[in-house]
């Protein structure tokens, strides 16, 4: 059988050693260290704002603090995308809170403005005003950021924007994950760039970097013995993992160049195909492509190739299955066009790992061609 071809695999730069040894040798293994320090100030200088980072256990963890920071708790309201990953939900029902899902729009595939709109009319008319809306970035991909941001500001209800697909990614020659109120990472082991695990809250000021430090650091108040007036967590990065983070940096943007460049293998290898087309940017926009993903035109087709694939040995995945459509999710509000269901009915995620071969990638595009000919 082929070799396994993953969607998007870990791709380590060789760098990260050093910074792993380093931490060893200085018997820096206990959760803090040089590395945290230095892996967030090279978050900081690679999102080149006045913005300051707290690097976390994930970046759900980082979601989840942001809300608490933001004052969100049991009975309040939270927007949150439904066409995204289950943990831009999750921490919102950490907070007794309810998640109110809203549709996306075709040209990013992100949140649409017209239904935020909308959704925020009739909860606030329902007398539930949101306490926040959480915005995503979908594969990369940027979202409507004036239009989400100019009704948010319209509303005076602050975004926690999902940048967990992003890293790398820009819009208005503005780097994503500095949009927001607040702002979060993730460097999932599928991630543009990994710490195994692990992630980051961009905050505005400095302040904002503290207080989520101290809950995110068990909440332990300064007194000599193990004092706590607040419910903390454990949710800081440890130096080790760091360390791979500030290797990783090292080759972010080589990482970023390869996933386009697979991208546009993909766009030319199928541009004659008329059953399959791609997610294009908009003017203004720059996508990490994180993961290049195409649409069938029916559900039939796309699972047909999924499973083409799968008989390959060659990963591929749905698109995400929106959040009004989770068991889990049955009973939250939901502010629908039809976009997000039908991009779950048609939308495969490609191979898309900036350690692809040329090898790897040329399997893909057969399978894929043999498919649409058997």
């Amino acid at each position: 059988m082929n070799t396994k071809i993953w969607l998007s695999s870990p791709h380590m730069s060789g760098n990260e050693q050093s910074y792993i040894k380093e931490a060893f040798d200085s018997n820096w293994v206990a959760p803090l260290g040089p590395n945290v320090n230095g892996f967030e100030n090279d978050l900081q200088s690679y999102l080149n704002e006045d913005i300051h980072v707290a690097a976390l256990a994930s970046g759900t963890s980082a979601l989840h603090l942001s809300l608490i920071l933001l004052g969100v708790g049991h009975g309040d309201e939270v927007i949150c995308q439904s066409k995204t990953f289950s943990a831009s939900a999750n921490p919102i029902v950490y907070q007794g809170a309810t998640p109110v899902f809203v549709d996306s729009e075709r040209e990013t595939w992100n949140m649409c403005p017209i239904q935020l709109d909308i959704a925020i009319k009739d909860r606030i008319a329902k007398g539930n005003k949101p306490k926040a809306i959480v915005a995503v970035h979908l594969y990369g991909m940027p979202y409507k950021v004036d239009e989400i941001n100019n009704i948010a500001l319209k509303y005076n209800i602050p975004v926690v924007e999902d940048s967990a697909e992003s890293l790398g990614s820009t819009y208005k020659g503005k780097n994503c994950g500095t949009f927001g109120d607040f702002s979060i990472l993730s460097f999932n082991g599928n991630k543009i760039i990994t710490t195994s695990g692990g992630g980051a809250l961009v905050t505005k000021t400095q302040k904002q970097k503290e207080q989520a430090v101290f809950l995110a650091t068990q909440a332990r108040d300064n007194a000599p013995h193990y004092l706590h007036s607040q419910i903390g967590y454990n949710y800081r990065m440890s130096n080790i993992v760091a360390g791979i983070g500030r290797g990783q940096m090292t080759i972010l943007d080589s990482h970023v160049a390869k996933r386009r460049s697979n991208h546009e293998f993909y766009v030319n290898a199928f541009k004659n195909n008329t059953k399959i087309t791609f997610l294009n940017e908009p003017e203004g926009y720059f996508s990490n492509r994180w993961l290049s993903c195409i649409l069938l035109d029916s559900e039939s087709t796309r699972e047909g190739l999924r499973l083409a694939l799968e008989k390959e040995n060659i990963e591929s995945r749905p698109l995400w299955k929106p959040m009004h459509q989770q068991p889990v999710f049955k009973d939250a509000p939901s502010y629908l066009n039809g976009v997000s269901d039908e991009l779950f009915e048609k939308g495969l995620c490609l191979p898309s790992g900036s350690n692809l071969t040329d090898i790897e990638l040329n399997r893909v595009v057969s399978a894929i061609n043999t498919y649409f000919v058997s």
